[in-house]
């Protein structure tokens, strides 16, 4: 498809980001799938102009298309007239309706970018025990052990993990607070295997960032796992 309202839709092709880019991919095909650029039971561009148009590689391409295709957004044909389709009729979700509650949204996320970086630089900053170390070692080790039933519990013991590094109880309550609520805005959306397995390896790299002492590496750490659930987020729930 080469429909010339791509452009003025927004989903001009620009690089995505490459810490992200899974998660951009996933986010900007919601959007296009949602404004009817792709529509209703017809088929996307080819892989290699839709990765083009996107500004991906292929293989990040195949991998944002196979999770929506297993959340029922997209559907695979086979044979001469086959390809990647857009569903007929969109998964139901449970989407913003109300501007209030996309303000809250908007709310939540903006709040977790300020405090978990902010704990992240301070984890760095401090100066850990063995018992400390240890500590975010068994919570990391927990969420590379969980599977889709416990991630998202194991995943916000991690974050909280990082904060108790701290040393900051005030900032420990906040981290927490706010990630209790990014868990009930996460239970609305699918989980997709290939941002969990992303998402982990963020979480060993912001590990290794603190553990070394590096500030600046744990906060930009940090800040670059929060785009790629914010992208999420945006994408199925806006």
């Amino acid at each position: 498809m080469n429909d010339p309202s791509f452009a003025s839709a927004g989903l001009a092709p620009r690089p995505a980001r490459r810490r992200n880019a899974f998660e951009e991919t996933v986010e900007r095909l919601l959007q296009g799938l949602k404004l009817g650029i792709y529509a209703a039971g017809t088929r996307l561009p080819p892989e290699r102009e839709l990765a083009a148009q996107l500004g991906v590689s292929r293989a990040t391409l195949r991998d944002a298309l196979a999770e929506l295709q297993g959340a029922g957004y997209l559907q695979s044909r086979r044979g001469r007239y086959g390809g990647t389709f857009a569903a007929t009729v969109l998964p139901g979700t449970a989407a913003l309706s109300q501007d209030s509650d996309a303000a809250d949204v908007q709310d939540v996320l903006l709040f977790r970018r300020v405090v978990e970086p902010a704990a992240a630089r301070l984890a760095a900053e401090a100066t850990l025990t063995a018992a400390a170390r240890a500590h975010l070692l068994s919570a990391l080790a927990e969420v590379d052990e969980a599977n889709t039933d416990t991630f998202r519990p194991k995943d916000s013991r991690f974050h909280i993990a990082v904060a108790e590094l701290s040393g900051s109880a005030r900032l420990v309550a906040a981290v927490a607070d706010v990630r209790a609520q990014t868990s009930d805005l996460l239970d609305r959306i699918p989980l997709l295997q290939t941002n969990l397995d992303h998402s982990q390896a963020q979480h060993r790299e912001l590990a290794e960032a603190i553990l070394k002492g590096d500030a600046d590496a744990a906060e930009a750490a940090a800040v670059a796992h929060l785009e790629g659930t914010e992208r999420l987020l945006r994408g199925f729930l806006t």
